[in-house]
């Protein structure tokens, strides 16, 4: 059974980069998916933060991170890549990448069907 893993929170100071990775597994190829990430700060609600459509021909991001973070798909096999830079104490959350194979809606939670467990990213000020 496939599924999502991620790697590379942490806690960083404002100001600071981190680039969050998230491989697939059980067989399933990123490159077949529209790939997403989405974050959850601490009594909020699921946020989209950015999506890479199939092939990467589409990519979208929020406002709040919009110059300031890059979705990629890598060089290293079923992996994509959320680098965020100039990070700031707002951008503390759970980030999770999700896979969807048919989607309407890139930013919309619930046309992903594949999610990975969540990494904590914590930015100080």
């Amino acid at each position: 059974q496939g599924q999502l893993v991620h790697s590379g929170g942490g806690v960083v100071q404002a100001g600071s980069s981190l680039r969050l990775s998230c491989a697939a597994s059980g067989g399933h190829a990123v490159s077949n998916y529209h790939m997403g990430w989405f974050r959850q700060a601490p009594g909020k609600e699921l946020d989209f933060v950015a999506a890479n459509s199939w092939k990467g021909g589409n990519i979208y991001y929020s406002d709040s991170v919009k110059g300031r973070f890059a979705i990629s798909r890598g060089n290293a096999p079923n992996t994509v890549y959320l680098q965020m830079n100039s990070l700031k104490p707002e951008d503390t959350a759970v980030y999770y990448c999700a896979a969807a194979s048919m989607i309407d809606d890139m930013t919309r939670e619930d046309e992903y069907e594949y999610w990975g467990q969540g990494t904590q990213v914590t930015v100080s000020s």
